[in-house]
């Protein structure tokens, strides 16, 4: 790892805590202020992780700076709260989702059980309909896009369930930690703008702390994929 690469990270993990605690808010300078934390999040992951060593000889190099780059896109769009800005940054995401699954899959252990990732698309089947019937009440256009977009995010943590053996083991409890981190992040998104009539400011920090060690762990995963394993 490099030096510049450890400084971004660290200024990843300011900007996060920061981001995090004016999200938990309900005055509306804090939120102000998240205009200009918010977009910097991922910009600052991606140089971190463009810049580290390990992540130049990582097979997941490309498709994480790609999924990087389109929750860039979906940060800033859920910077407002307007459906139509909603439907696009869940659009953004799913698009990095779909990213991440590509080059996820392409490190595949081609002998791995589908019991795990089963078990993931069992949980995505009994958490996923609460949500999506709340939304459709709330925001019928928005349903079939939280759909779609709830169906590829489980298919990030299926597919991290089943990396391959040339990915060092401390590189996959990374991305399986990550991908997992993501899922817990969404419920409660889910929950806290569909579900709960009057949810506490609180929620809203809890999904930017899990969104943003998610982003970080995924980073880390595809980072440790170009180094030889741990001692």
């Amino acid at each position: 790892m490099t030096r510049a690469s450890t400084v971004l990270k660290l200024a990843y993990a300011a900007l996060a805590t920061v981001d995090t605690t004016l999200s938990a808010s309900r005055e509306p300078s804090r939120h102000h202020a998240r205009r200009f934390t918010k977009p910097l999040l991922l910009p600052t992951l991606a140089a971190s992780f463009a810049a580290d060593a390990r992540a130049r000889r990582s097979p997941l190099r490309a498709t994480t700076l790609a999924g990087q780059a389109a929750g860039w896109v979906g940060d800033v769009a859920l910077l407002r709260d307007e459906p139509k800005d909603f439907a696009l940054g869940a659009t953004a995401f799913a698009t990095g989702h779909a990213a991440y699954i590509s080059g996820l899959l392409a490190q595949r252990d081609p002998d791995a059980s589908l019991a795990r990732p089963a078990l993931v698309g069992a949980a995505w089947a009994v958490g996923a309909p609460r949500t999506l019937l709340a939304a459709y009440r709330t925001a019928p256009a928005l349903a079939p896009v939280l759909a779609v977009y709830s169906a590829i995010l489980s298919g990030t943590a299926a597919s991290a369930t089943v990396l391959g053996p040339q990915i060092p083991a401390h590189a996959r409890r990374a991305t399986l930690a990550g991908a997992g981190l993501f899922l817990v992040s969404d419920s409660i998104l889910g929950l806290r703008k569909f579900v709960l009539t009057n949810p506490p400011a609180w929620l809203e920090g809890a999904v930017m702390a899990t969104y943003c060690g998610a982003q970080f762990l995924l980073a880390e995963g595809a980072a440790r994929a170009g180094a030889s394993e741990a001692p």
